[in-house]
């Protein structure tokens, strides 16, 4: 599941289902002249209530959270999760509407009905308020702009290093120190060993004229990172994403495909990057 998939909404519809929640262990309902410590029953008390309500709504919001982190959505007797969730807490909010007017459900000790003292109590007005916000959240995110917005932002890439600071070394860092090098070596291309401190660099071949320069198809390997995270699909063209890559890492592009780089994760997996706008290159 990809919480960075989440938007406002969700968020919106997480925090009224922990309302909720704490909302079932509170008063369902009050009576006129006795004391708020008195010991009311709860909605885990009520079965009617808690399933109408309170269970209602927080199964609802787990629908709903879980339809939108999940890449291919199940559906349900022809609606995907997402859809199920939100009826269901219309469904909620409508019941908990209910319960405001007639909290005792038309009990009383003297029997005269529900208008002799019974009121609601803080469990079912928090209930209704947390049920109305999640009914409106799960309605109205795909409609509402501000909603819509991701829950969770894409890390920002490392800033560069200042000259001469010690980089974090992460995964395939292009100036990381690698496994077995002397103090002091200087890095070398990936996979291949360093040069000693003060050994003889190579000689640098002449640029080549103009006319001898490679032809455009040849390509070199070279390290890259990604600005926001972006999915990285299977080399036989499948549709559905192998893996993700993620901003702050660096990965080996080891063939150009058309418009897109051939990657390779940290555990050795090779795939195909197809966005490759704004990358930043090692």
């Amino acid at each position: 599941m990809n919480i960075r998939s989440l938007t406002r909404g969700d968020g919106v519809v997480i925090g009224a289902a922990v309302l909720l929640f704490i909302a079932s262990f509170l008063d369902i309902y009050s009576i006129d002249g006795v004391s708020s410590g008195a010991d009311f029953p709860n909605a885990w008390e009520s079965a009617p209530l808690l399933m109408s309500v309170f269970l209602a709504g927080i199964f609802a919001a787990v629908l709903i959270v879980v339809a939108r982190g999940l890449p291919t959505v199940p559906k349900v007797a022809g609606l995907d999760l997402g859809q199920f969730g939100i009826a269901l807490a219309v469904f909620s909010a409508w019941s908990a509407l209910g319960n405001i007017f007639d909290p005792a459900g038309g009990f009383n000790n003297s029997g005269q009905g529900s208008d002799s003292g019974f009121g609601a109590g803080t469990g079912v007005i928090l209930g209704l308020i947390a049920t109305l916000a999640l009914a409106g959240a799960a309605v109205a995110t795909p409609l509402v702009p501000a909603l819509k917005g991701a829950l969770v932002g894409a890390p920002r890439p490392q800033a560069p290093q200042p000259y001469g600071a010690q980089p974090a070394g992460g995964y395939g860092y292009p100036g990381a120190q690698q496994p077995g090098q002397p103090y002091g070596a200087q890095p070398g291309q990936p996979g291949q060993p360093g040069q000693p401190f003060g050994a003889a660099q190579p000689q640098q071949a002449a640029p080549a004229p103009q006319a001898a320069q490679a032809p455009a198809g040849d390509f070199s390997p070279f390290w890259f990172a990604v600005p926001v995270p972006r999915p990285l699909y299977a080399e036989d063209g499948s549709p559905t994403p192998i893996a993700e890559l993620a901003p702050g890492t660096w990965y080996l592009a080891v063939e150009q495909r058309g418009p897109g780089l051939v990657a390779q994760t940290q555990d050795g997996r090779r795939g195909v990057l197809q966005d490759t706008t704004g990358i930043q290159r090692g």
